[in-house]
């Protein structure tokens, strides 16, 4: 997998600060000062749900060998805009694919899937030789092929992205997918995607069935007391039961 941050709007995150300071700004715009250093005009705009200016802030990229199976899943953010490689005027002879690590560790499992993965290739390329057209041909090739792509987002989608493909509970793929983008957008945005990610990382875990990969940051320190005193962490355990069992009380 291959990604790039190819094209962004120019200081992001002094236009989104532009943005926020119209709403309020008596003068004209022009008088408005753009910087801000502190960050806390956006930090502002974050915490009280103001995101609407965010999206004066866009992120294009460039996305190589990842599985059709991935970008299946990715269009479904349709606050975006995407340009993928046609199956239909693209020969896939010879094509690439993904293999998952789940089959990739198991000599036997690999072996017969890579044997599978070859001969659609050849029944793929059969097909086109016997004259039937590309955009007919592709039927029978997997979701694994790889494909490539360029997709826009703007800052407040790519929050919304990143909360939910970040989350270990997102398929393994597109949150390895969504763990590089967010890499490159902290690199030349900071502040605006200082608190990007998964919930848990900085507050409680939405899901129904949690991952158990980690708690809150906000909590690490309290963590850090209960495992280096056993008999306290034992004491808390206890009076945790005996909540549960009051009905919370």
């Amino acid at each position: 997998m291959k990604v790039e941050l190819v094209s962004m709007t120019e200081n992001p995150e002094s236009v989104v600060t532009l943005a926020a300071k119209a709403c309020y700004a008596k003068g004209m715009l022009r008088d408005v000062v753009w910087q801000d250093e502190s960050g806390c005009v956006i930090r502002k705009c974050r915490d009280s749900g103001h995101l609407s200016v965010f999206e004066h802030a866009s992120f294009t990229f460039a996305i190589e060998g990842v599985s059709r199976s991935l970008s299946h899943q990715l269009v479904r953010h349709r606050l975006a805009s995407y340009s993928q490689k046609s199956q239909r005027y693209v020969n896939e002879a010879g094509f690439t694919y993904v293999t998952p690590g789940s089959i990739s560790k198991d000599e036997e499992l690999s072996a017969n899937y890579n044997m599978l993965m070859d001969n659609i290739g050849r029944c793929y390329k059969w097909l086109i030789d016997s004259g039937v057209p590309q955009e007919d041909a592709r039927y029978i090739l997997p979701n694994a092929c790889t494909t490539q792509l360029v997709m826009t987002m703007n800052a407040r989608e790519l929050l919304h992205f990143f909360r939910l493909r970040c989350c270990n509970r997102a398929q393994w793929e597109i949150r390895e997918l969504a763990n590089k983008m967010l890499e490159l957008c902290r690199k030349v945005a900071p502040v605006l995607f200082e608190k990007a990610g998964a919930p848990c990382e900085y507050g409680e875990c939405p899901e129904e069935e949690p991952c158990g990969k980690s708690i809150p940051k906000k909590y690490e320190p309290l963590a850090q007391i209960l495992k280096d005193n056993p008999k306290l962490l034992a004491n808390v355990k206890t009076a945790l039961e005996r909540m549960d069992k009051d009905g919370g009380k």
